[in-house]
């Protein structure tokens, strides 16, 4: 028997170890998070503590061994299906004897579950105890461990100046280590396409479907738009492999690195996946039946389960409930939120209060990343407290101690980080030498752009040393966070209990203040993101950039067009109706008054 999800939300990756132990934290509870297994030293570290901590058997894996990334994070995996497996049998027999840990579960589930009202049926039952653990063992399940693998962090890797196989490259090492565990839950694969990896999976019998139609190991894809989707779910599919599921991302209001769209918003995006969710699963299956015969392996008789979810921006129940029925998503994603909830993510004092203390106006999309990809932070880290700190000794740059994001080949085959001290003392001699044909806000401009960058190897994992008390070696870099602009609007800690009973509607958890409904936030961005671009455009004026800011500009306005229709006649935000439409009318004339340059 399947058992479905008890919970129509999930945590999503946040960071390098914000939630790298967000499973052990919540699965009892039936809420499925994602970990990030890019970086192996944190995973590492993070397994010797819960090693330490339950009194476990696993063995630390040095550096010295072979394969050790991919080892590592096999290891790691393993140790936290074991600990989550303990922690469900250890909750299901509390609440099987305990009325007031079982009121207090129930509680926690969606108002529209029918395991939420069953429960309730057997907890006024005089023969509690043995309806309740029957029901218990053949209707609840634990959250998936699932686990995040940015595609594009996939530096190749060397062992005495000899370059190692592709397949010790940290991205495939990172998948190997997942292929390699017992988990049966999903990978998902963010930040865009990388052939090289997709064609790597092939590897593995895990992820392909038993003669059942069950796969062990799914594949979830991060997209940000249709097109992209059908891409990289027909390559996949060519190859047998399915894509379970569809995790639609807004490309500015969420949070970590942002991959602006063409100007498509979240609302259109899910309209283009609603209506065409068919083409997506016939596509796949015609090519993948082909596939599984020609390699000798089950063929399915028909499609397989494949899943819609969406995630960036939301912030109120009626926001939850109207994309699950407007859409008929299968879960949304919580993420930045669940940084002020102690119990679900991991993240030191000191950084959770400044996320409850930070308004609109200090969150920001920076130049941060080494990727040289927007990325979503806000002001007053100890990352940029220490950064300036240096600077003002005329120090730059990281001594970049893991390298995941040595990426750059301008000085090195072996690849560079931009963050690193190396890299930005070369640019900055480079910089000196045309220091007199520059004006002095031009120079001072493309310094910032230089020594910006921060070493998020470091920064991302801090947060959760600092929680735990892991000792940190090496330079000093303080915390990189990096939340999404929803989380201005939320303003304290709160409890586990209390954020999953605000998602579900049965509690309220943000101040009385003028928070935006999410489609106008990102709407919101989408205008800012235009217009600076504009603005900061110093490179001559091309044919190809003016088609591209007239795209972006049409599909924002195409995009407020659909929310005044939606708005107008959908039964949710009744009372916020007339302030929405409002703000569309604003943002249509701004947009309108945008001009776009034309070629002289």
């Amino acid at each position: 028997m399947i058992k479905k999800p008890l919970h129509n939300f999930h945590i999503p990756v946040m960071g390098l170890a914000y939630t790298i132990d967000s499973p052990i934290r919540v699965a009892q509870y039936g809420i499925s998070s994602v970990v990030s297994i890019i970086d192996d030293e944190i995973v590492e570290k993070m397994k010797n503590f819960y090693n330490k901590k339950f009194n476990l058997n696993y063995l630390s894996i040095s550096t010295k061994i072979e394969d050790y990334r991919a080892k590592r994070i096999t290891a790691y995996l393993d140790m936290v299906d074991d600990i989550v497996n303990e922690k469900f049998k250890e909750f299901k027999e509390e609440i099987a004897k305990n009325k007031t840990a079982l009121m207090s579960f129930i509680d926690m589930l969606p108002n529209t579950s029918e395991i939420k009202e069953n429960l309730a049926n057997i907890l006024s039952q005089e023969n509690f105890s043995s309806a309740i653990k029957n029901f218990i063992e053949t209707h609840l399940s634990p959250g998936s461990i699932d686990v995040n693998i940015m595609t594009k962090v996939d530096k190749d890797n060397f062992k005495k100046n000899e370059q190692l196989p592709v397949i010790y490259n940290d991205a495939h090492a990172s998948l190997r280590g997942f292929a390699n565990s017992k988990l049966a839950s999903s990978m998902v694969l963010s930040a865009g396409m990388n052939p090289r990896l997709y064609s790597y999976i092939e590897e593995f019998d895990d992820f392909f479907p038993d003669e059942n139609g069950n796969i062990k190991k799914k594949i979830i894809l991060k997209v940000s738009d249709f097109r992209s989707a059908m891409i990289q779910g027909n390559f996949l599919a060519k190859k047998g492999l399915w894509v379970s599921e569809y995790r639609i991302e807004s490309g500015l209001n969420c949070g970590g690195h942002a991959f602006a769209t063409e100007g498509l918003l979240l609302g259109p995006i899910m309209e283009e996946f609603k209506q065409r969710k068919n083409e997506l699963i016939d596509s796949a299956y015609s090519l993948m039946i082909k596939a599984l015969e020609q390699k000798g392996k089950p063929v399915i008789s028909e499609p397989l389960e494949m899943k819609i979810t969406v995630q960036g921006g939301v912030g109120t129940a009626e926001e939850h409930e109207f994309l699950l029925k407007n859409y008929n998503v299968d879960s949304i994603g919580w993420g930045s939120p669940f940084l002020l909830v102690p119990e679900a993510t991991s993240v030191d004092n000191e950084t959770r209060e400044l996320l409850a203390k930070s308004k609109e106006n200090d969150f920001y999309l920076s130049n941060l990343s080494p990727l040289g990809v927007p990325f979503n932070t806000v002001k007053g880290t100890s990352n940029e407290i220490f950064r300036r700190n240096k600077e003002s000794k005329n120090h730059y740059g990281s001594s970049c101690p893991k390298k995941l994001l040595a990426l750059s080949k301008e000085f090195s085959p072996k690849g560079i980080c931009t963050a690193s001290k190396k890299y930005q003392d070369i640019k900055l001699k480079e910089l000196e030498a045309e220091k007199e044909q520059l004006s002095i806000e031009k120079f001072q401009k493309k310094k910032e752009n230089i020594t910006e960058k921060a070493c998020l190897c470091v920064g991302l994992v801090n947060a959760a040393y600092m929680e735990q008390n892991i000792e940190m070696k090496g330079e000093k870099q303080g915390v990189v966070v990096c939340p999404g602009p929803n989380l201005a609007f939320f303003d304290k800690e709160v409890s586990l209990s209390k954020m999953v009973k605000h998602i579900y509607g049965n509690d309220n958890i943000l101040p009385d203040n003028n928070r935006p409904n999410m489609f106008i936030n990102e709407l919101k961005l989408y205008v800012e993101h235009l217009k600076n671009e504009i603005v900061n455009f110093s490179e001559e004026v091309t044919n190809s950039q003016i088609k591209k800011w007239n795209t972006f500009k049409d599909n924002l306005l195409v995009g407020i067009s659909y929310y005044e229709n939606l708005f107008e006649s959908s039964n949710f935000f009744k009372a916020e109706k007339e302030k929405i439409i409002n703000q569309l009318s604003k943002y249509q004339l701004i947009l309108k008054e945008i001009a776009v340059p034309v070629k002289s």
